[in-house]
Parts: structure tokens; C-alpha cells; sequence
């Protein structure tokens, strides 16, 4: 009887902790762009990432108007190898060009690079999915960074 009740207060008070997404559509309001038009090239599982965050930013009809041009491009390194050539650590790095242009002028070109390392697996099927992962976390980091550098815009 102590159990549930210790259990039910806990779900009480953990649901009612205020907690909400940085990038929900509820917060978008606190910043002052949008983005009307958004052209890819380069890595297309990188894009789509990329795309689906900045979707909530073209609904928003206030502020700056921003369109992008954005060059992604993904590449697997290979650090060390063992005594018999094949390849114990490798590195995942993921660049991000995006040309900024502000009421159809050119404001801004950067670029946004993300470099994770990690160590090989003996089971192919799983490091492939590791692989994928990885690339998809890069690219939503990459992502934050992006929309942050956008808010900071003049």
C-alpha cells in the first residue's frame, strides 16, 4: 500500500515539472525569423534531418525573412588500424555551407562542422547502425547550431 502511494506521489509531482521542447511550436514565437525558402544539396539523409527541424520555422509568418541555400556533406575517416589492416577507430564528420540571404539579398555564408570518433564493432549490421545514429545525432546538433546562428543574425 506504501509502494503505490509513494508511486502515485512521485507521478504527481513528475508531471507537473514544466517541461517543454526548445524547439516546439509553442516556443518559435520568441524568435524573430522565418524561412520561406530552403534549397539542399549534398547528403540527402543529412537534408532530410535538417528539414524537419527548420519546418516549424516556415509557418512563422514574423520577422526576418530568410531564405537558404544549404550544402551538407558526410565523411567516414579511418583512424587506426590493427596489426591486420583492418580498421579498430574511425571518425564520423558531418559539414554544413549555408548561404543566408535576408529579403533576397546576400547577409551571410557559414559553416557548421561536427566530428564524432567512435571505435569499431565486430558485428558489421550493428556498426552500420551505429553509423547511421551517429550521423542523424550530428545532424540535428548541427542543426541547433544553425537556428541558433540564424536568431543571431542582425
Amino acid at each position: 500500500m506504501i509502494q503505490k502511494k509513494f508511486i502515485f506521489l512521485l507521478l504527481l509531482l513528475l508531471s507537473s515539472c514544466g517541461y517543454e521542447a526548445i524547439h516546439s511550436k509553442k516556443n518559435i514565437i520568441n524568435y524573430n525569423f522565418y524561412i520561406s525558402d530552403l534549397n539542399f544539396t549534398g547528403d540527402r539523409e543529412i537534408n532530410l534531418k535538417i528539414k524537419e527541424k527548420l519546418n516549424n520555422y516556415t509557418t512563422n509568418q514574423k520577422g526576418k525573412n530568410f531564405k537558404l541555400r544549404i550544402t551538407s556533406n558526410s565523411e567516414k575517416i579511418v583512424l587506426v588500424k590493427d596489426a591486420t589492416g583492418d580498421a579498430t577507430s574511425f571518425q564520423k564528420k558531418i559539414v554544413i555551407n549555408v548561404e543566408v540571404l535576408l529579403d533576397n539579398k546576400f547577409k551571410n555564408n557559414f559553416m557548421i562542422k561536427e566530428i564524432f570518433n567512435y571505435k569499431s564493432d565486430t558485428n558489421k549490421f550493428d556498426l552500420r547502425r551505429y553509423e547511421k545514429q551517429i550521423k542523424n545525432n550530428l545532424a540535428q546538433t548541427a542543426t541547433d547550431k544553425l537556428i541558433v546562428r540564424l536568431s543571431n543574425i542582425q
